[in-house]
């Protein structure tokens, strides 16, 4: 019988395999996919108010050390200069799983309610529908929030640029919902995970605990955007979209950023 594998060809079946297995991450029976692949941002666009899709304003989206940076110490200024960078593809169902961690100290200029904060933006409009000084994609934004040290402040809440939830059966107006979670000071990294199930149910989860769940994400009929988001068929339950990371003043971190499919037959 002869020897399948010589020397040569085996350290190359090696290579492939493992080159192949790099871009996905399998958890059991279950496959994740990297939506940060840490080594560089080419499958997501970025889009500041103000500029045109594609300006990295001040080279504040960058990759470093494997980590995704949100990133302000080539600024001397904020002035309402919103970015967001956004994944390439749309998802429907899903969970997105992300581990993150504020750093340092807010720009100057930057609002008082966004130190320390940062945001998921999902089912959200496409950048290329953004208008040129548009500040927050319409999206449903599963809301990030640092402690300052002292008070209590909750992570994972949810805030509704363009959009409402609904909650207990019950239509929710209100911009920004508190969750349940504890608070988390300093620079230590949290994880977070989003169950996304169409237009149907939204839940968040912090270090594997449920802190807020709601239905039925909706565009409201108030948004100047609503005419030109609203699909042919008139339904404002917003089913998909993108999901984009925030850059609003506070230097943050991703060091994950990956995301498991729950649509049947669904590729990456």
């Amino acid at each position: 019988m002869k020897l399948l594998f010589n020397l040569g060809v085996f350290p190359l079946l090696f290579f492939i395999v493992l080159a192949l297995s790099c871009g996905n991450k399998k958890t059991g029976d279950e496959e994740w996919i990297r939506l940060f692949n840490g080594k560089d941002l080419n499958d997501w666009q970025i889009k500041f108010t103000g500029y045109e899709l594609g300006v990295n304003l001040h080279n504040t989206f960058r990759v470093e050390d494997g980590i995704l940076k949100v990133c302000y110490d080539d600024w001397d200024r904020f002035n309402g200069e919103f970015g967001h960078i956004f994944y390439k593809t749309e998802f429907s169902h899903y969970r997105l799983r992300v581990e993150y961690r504020f750093t340092g100290e807010q720009v100057a200029g930057g609002e008082a309610w966004a130190v320390r904060n940062n945001g998921l933006m999902l089912h959200g409009q496409s950048p290329e529908s953004m208008d040129l000084d548009q500040q927050f994609p319409v999206s449903v934004e599963v809301q990030l929030l640092g402690g300052d040290g002292v008070n209590e402040r909750s992570t994972m809440n949810v805030c509704t640029p363009g959009t409402h939830v609904v909650m207990n059966g019950k239509l929710m107006e209100q911009h920004c919902i508190n969750s349940r979670s504890g608070t988390y000071h300093g620079d230590q990294w949290v994880s977070a995970e989003v169950e996304v199930k169409g237009g149907e149910i939204i839940r968040h989860f912090v270090e594997g605990k449920e802190v807020l769940s709601y239905q039925k994400p909706q565009l409201d009929p108030q948004d100047p955007d609503y005419n030109k988001l609203l699909p042919p068929d008139g339904n404002k339950i917003v089913r998909k979209g993108t999901i984009s990371l925030q850059a609003e003043s506070a230097p943050t971190e991703f060091r994950k950023v990956e995301l498991l499919n729950l649509e049947d037959g669904a590729e990456e």
